[in-house]
């Protein structure tokens, strides 16, 4: 039996910089799109997107009524490269310096959200700056990666310890862990509401999880 995340846990995974708690999830199917990969990658990005939301009970969609496409990833090697995107300014504000801070940070990867009236995931952006470090990591890997972490609204930190991913020793292959996939099968259950600001939202989580068993990682 897999072993779950405690109250505390789950509430440190949402928990943000300033100490608030924020939680959403997507309001809406999921329509992606990626620039600056191969057709390959595309595919493998794509894929991983459509497991994670599989997991979830969530919808894709080939497009977005509103907005076309709802999920950009932007693969790139300088952050510089982003000023060149036509009509990226007018949906991230204030591009310009926050390109130069990232810059300054040596940043590899950065995202941002766009939310709806009910405070549902409407909109996200994926910026992955491919420096040799990003290089090394196995496409596969880096597509669970980040289709995990733009499935729900997750703390800063939340990962920043420990993988969400984890490597089968039988067979080698990556699997999403057992206990995340829980928490994000719980966080999209009927019952549960589309965003919270309280950290009791944790407990009602932790109380999902407790009631079915741990949804199986592998994707």
């Amino acid at each position: 039996m897999t072993a779950l995340l405690s109250p505390k846990e789950i509430e440190a995974l949402f928990t943000h910089k300033d100490g608030s708690y924020a939680f959403a999830r997507w309001g809406r199917p999921i329509a992606p799109i990626v620039f600056g990969v191969t057709d390959e990658t595309l595919a493998t990005i794509k894929g991983a997107v459509e497991a994670v939301a599989t997991l979830a009970g969530h919808q894709m969609a080939e497009t977005d009524p509103e907005l076309g496409a709802n999920l950009m990833f932007f693969f790139f090697r300088e952050w510089s490269e982003l000023l060149e995107v036509p009509d990226l300014d007018r949906m991230i504000p204030g591009l310009a310096p926050l390109v130069q801070r990232l810059s300054d940070q040596d940043a590899s990867q950065y995202r941002a959200f766009r939310f709806d009236d009910q405070g549902g995931i409407k909109a996200a952006f994926v910026f992955l700056r491919m420096n040799k470090d990003m290089a090394k990591v196995p496409a596969e890997t880096l597509a669970l990666t980040q289709a995990v972490q733009v499935m729900l609204l997750w703390g800063e930190r939340a990962f920043a310890e420990i993988s969400p991913l984890a490597v089968l020793p039988e067979t080698g292959n990556t699997i999403l862990r057992p206990e995340i996939a829980g928490v994000i099968a719980a966080a999209y259950d009927r019952m549960m509401p589309v965003a919270a600001q309280e950290a009791s939202h944790a407990l009602r989580l932790f109380a999902r999880l407790q009631a079915v068993p741990a949804a199986e990682g592998d994707a």
